[in-house]
């Protein structure tokens, strides 16, 4: 089980601490409704686990598959103008890096469209418990 505990950082104001593990950021709402836009707001955090899951997928693919994969690059683009019609967009660009054949690209491909957070996000039941 993951624990992640977050904290208002200053009364009456939106950004709080977030933790994780022994790991602290924090993030904030934008501008536009009303916060600093001093950190990265809780959407952006789902768009970056996105992000962050298809580059990793990639990574653990090529290595335990002796692809020889330098580095990967990962850009999400999210549309969330339909988002209380219960449509949320993403268009995501992979780009990978070394002495790749196009038969290693297609299976990093696949990989990284299988990562874990693509699943959660596509086809999980999601139950959330608010006490």
């Amino acid at each position: 089980m993951t624990i992640v505990r977050c904290e208002t950082i200053t009364a009456n104001s939106y950004p709080v601490a977030v933790h994780v593990r022994d790991h602290t950021f924090n993030s904030d709402v934008g501008a536009s409704s009303g916060g600093a836009d001093s950190a990265p707001g809780a959407h952006d955090y789902f768009d970056a686990a996105l992000a962050t899951c298809k580059a990793t997928t990639a990574m653990w693919y090529a290595k335990r598959h002796d692809i020889p994969l330098e580095r990967v690059e990962c850009v999400v683009e999210s549309d969330d103008s339909h988002e209380r019609e219960g449509v949320y967009k993403y268009r995501v660009q992979l780009v990978f890096h070394g002495a790749l054949t196009d038969e290693q690209r297609t299976r990093l491909h696949r990989a990284a469209a299988a990562c874990p957070i693509t699943k959660l996000m596509t086809t999980a039941e999601i139950q959330i418990e608010t006490i």
